[in-house]
């Protein structure tokens, strides 16, 4: 509910700030729109600072730099390519331009690396008489391990779902929690999920809020938690298999399931995103998203550029000609393990 309403009173703040916006002299040229959103980004963005440092650009250059390819007499898709470029300097897959002619977008964050994954492949685990709750689906696997497939936040799951799910899975050794290819959705789901994996509250990480237009104008971090529900909760092994299409809500899940005791994240460096997203205007009626509220881990890191693995793993593409995904096959080797390693421990 904090969270709600602090991003209520950032919605509002920015509503008034594009008023305010709204009453200085832009007008439709190329120059106008160019400026208008060089500012938007100058005062509402909350990773300039930190993507100055890290990418080694000044975005008071980028201006004149931007500037210096207008004219007037340009086209609205000539227009729309310069501001692309000039907001994919920041690198961030939440920035966007939104037009009838395009949506202008920056997935490098996925697109320069590895997928890691094959779909046709973990269908084959999954099989044909997997079960589907909502957006969850999920098997057992011939060595008694819990498989679920969980591809977007997007797709919503309920309380009943995942009681269900869990009932079902009990008597497995262990989970493979499979969310390669989830590119984000709601952090609602992302947080469900997260508390069928402890008993006890985590601190998963903080959350800050523009309070101004300089750019490291923030309020103070407020804390994130995750309270265990009161429903069915997990209590064996998960191996937690990510890629770099990992992002956004999905970035976040990974970010809280690091936190929790039985939980190993295995793959590749997930891809990022850790910005909420708000919207504006530009004076040609084109649409603009960008991060406004940084969003940081229990150490209070960025993982605006993703979040390594516990385990570093790829997928073997001889083994996949052999019907073989190396990643599950590894997190069913460490499973298996685990469990042989409990069992030589336990009293006779």
């Amino acid at each position: 509910m904090k969270r709600l309403l602090l991003l209520l009173l950032g919605t509002c703040s920015l509503l008034l700030s594009s008023c305010q916006h709204g009453e200085l002299s832009y007008d439709t040229t190329p120059q106008s729109n160019l400026d208008a959103l060089w500012t938007i980004i100058d005062q509402r963005y909350c990773f300039l600072s930190y993507k100055e440092q890290q990418l080694g650009f000044r975005w008071a250059d980028l201006h004149a730099k931007y500037s210096a390819k207008l004219n007037s007499q340009m086209s609205r898709a000539q227009l729309f390519e310069i501001l692309c470029q000039m907001v994919s300097e920041l690198k961030d897959g939440h920035v966007n331009i939104s037009t009838s002619l395009d949506l202008g977008r920056n997935w490098s964050w996925k697109e320069d690396y590895p997928e890691n994954l094959d779909r046709e492949l973990r269908q084959q685990y999954l099989g044909t008489d997997y079960h589907i709750g909502s957006g969850l689906k999920y098997t057992i696997l011939p060595d008694n391990i819990a498989y679920v497939v969980y591809e977007s936040f997007a797709d919503a799951i309920g309380e009943g779902n995942l009681s269900d799910m869990l009932s079902y899975l009990r008597l497995c050794n262990g989970m493979i929690l499979d969310i390669r290819g989830n590119s984000g959705g709601e952090l609602t789901n992302a947080e469900r999920l997260s508390r069928r994996f402890t008993n006890e509250q985590r601190l998963v990480g903080y959350i800050c809020h523009k309070t101004g237009t300089g750019h490291d104008d923030f309020s103070e971090p407020q804390a994130e938690y995750i309270t265990p529900s009161s429903n069915i909760r997990w209590q064996k092994p998960v191996i937690l298999l990510v890629n770099r299409s990992c992002y956004s809500a999905a970035n976040i899940f990974v970010r809280n399931m690091k936190e929790m005791p039985l939980v190993t994240v295995m793959g590749d460096q997930t891809g990022g995103g850790s910005g909420l997203p708000f919207s504006s205007e530009l004076p040609i009626g084109w649409s603009v998203r960008f991060s406004a509220s940084p969003s940081f881990d229990a150490r209070m890191q960025h993982i605006e550029f993703g979040i390594e693995p516990d385990v570093y793993a790829g997928l073997d593409e001889t083994l996949v000609l052999e019907g073989k995904d190396s990643m599950i096959e590894e997190a069913r080797r460490l499973i298996s393990g685990n469990s042989e390693a409990k069992a030589l421990e336990s009293p006779i």
